[in-house]
């Protein structure tokens, strides 16, 4: 039998008597993650001026490279060119790179930018050298009772980075501040919630992506202060695939990454603790175990996930950061990088004056980034997206 009683749907399409059932609950869809950031934790340290400087520095080189292509023949060609002969003195122990044969110093020129040795020491065969050729100096012997050498030494650095001022503004009318709010309590707390996650995630986006300005980077009346972020930081460890004797493979490899924490820690005393990448590398990272991977008939799960890159050149966690060009593989000594607050001025709310029915302030904090060492760290560039 048919309801012929009182019903919502009897209201009409209105509903005017029916209270509104509304979720206790804002939902946001917008990326606001910090990875990196929260990977490198709270900063040790406040930087004490708008111009954050430390000082680095570095042991005397052990290599050195061939400065010749003028050969005749191995037994006889004792003195040649080299890059840096004040790196050599006389007792050293000298082998080129890939070379069974042992050298040893007995005369240098560093006006002339010469060594000259001794070929096949020791026994060893005297073997064809070539120009660019790497030399590594295994070490010096000293005559027994001979005065001290020449003093050698190294000159500190001194390297910096500029602070950037990140801001945003917050005004709710008084009315607004009156009026219930659905899911809210409180307007101007909400606001501030919410431009705090904008503010950290361009942080974060700055300490990756951002670099100083070319002229009058410590900022002016009409010129901005902006940080020179972590990838215009790295120079030396650059990789490129096809370029360099670098892997030509523009999908990422195994080969590639292992070869790339190869030769960063070939490079320093350094070993790469975090790998961050965006979306489609980490997924080329996830693959590398895929071809080796079994499961039997009663599994019901495919994992395919690599949260941690164990290798000799040390174990890497695997962060997925929306901020890193698409294109782009970071290795990071998290040790060596620091986000640090200028002093007192960490985010913050600062309450403005009002002119008006409404309360406003503003949310403000400055920055910079410490990237210490920047051949302690590496890049792969130039990767395939997959677009």
């Amino acid at each position: 039998m048919a309801f012929s009683g009182k019903a919502t749907y009897s209201a009409g399409s209105t509903l005017p008597e029916i209270a509104e059932d509304v979720a206790d609950v804002v939902s946001i869809v917008s990326p606001y993650e910090t990875p990196l950031l929260d990977h490198l934790g709270d900063p040790p340290r406040s930087a004490q001026s708008t111009h954050h400087e430390w000082l680095e520095d570095q042991l005397l080189p052990n290599t050195d490279a061939i400065d010749d292509d003028t050969w005749t023949d191995p037994a006889v060609d004792t003195t040649f060119g080299v890059d840096n002969a004040d790196r050599f003195t006389i007792g050293d122990q000298v082998q080129a790179d890939g070379s069974g044969e042992l050298m040893f110093v007995t005369a240098t020129d560093t006006g002339a930018g010469t060594i000259t040795v001794t070929r096949g020491y020791g026994g060893t065969t005297p073997e064809d050298l070539a120009d660019d050729q790497v030399l590594h100096i295994l070490g010096n012997a000293a005559l027994e009772g001979d005065d001290a050498p020449t003093a050698q030494f190294t000159n500190r650095t001194r390297e910096g980075n500029y602070t950037q001022i990140f801001t945003a503004a917050l005004r709710v009318s008084g009315s607004d501040l009156a009026v219930r709010q659905l899911s809210l309590t409180d307007e101007l707390d909400y606001q501030k919630q919410e431009r705090l996650r904008e503010l950290l995630r361009d942080l974060e986006s700055t300490v990756i992506n951002g670099t100083s300005a070319g002229a009058s980077p410590e900022g002016s009346s009409t010129v901005r202060r902006t940080m020179k972020g972590i990838i215009p930081t790295v120079a030396t460890n650059v990789y490129e695939p096809g370029v360099g004797g670098f892997p030509s493979d523009t999908a990422l490899t195994e080969v590639q990454l292992n070869l790339a924490l190869r030769m960063v820690w070939e490079d320093a005393s350094s070993k790469i603790d975090t790998i961050v990448v965006n979306g489609y590398q980490k997924r080329q990272i996830n693959s590398f175990m895929t071809a080796t991977r079994a499961y039997e008939a009663a599994d019901v799960a495919y994992r395919n996930l690599v949260s941690v890159y164990e290798s000799d050149f040390g174990v890497c966690r695997v962060l997925l950061c929306r901020s890193v060009p698409a294109d782009t593989v970071l290795l990071l000594d998290s040790s060596r990088i620091d986000v640090l607050p200028l002093a007192g001025r960490s985010f913050h709310y600062k309450p403005l004056a009002s002119t008006g029915d409404y309360e406003s302030g503003e949310l403000i904090g400055e920055y910079t980034v410490e990237a210490r060492n920047e051949n302690a760290h590496g890049m792969i560039v130039g990767l395939g997206t997959g677009a």
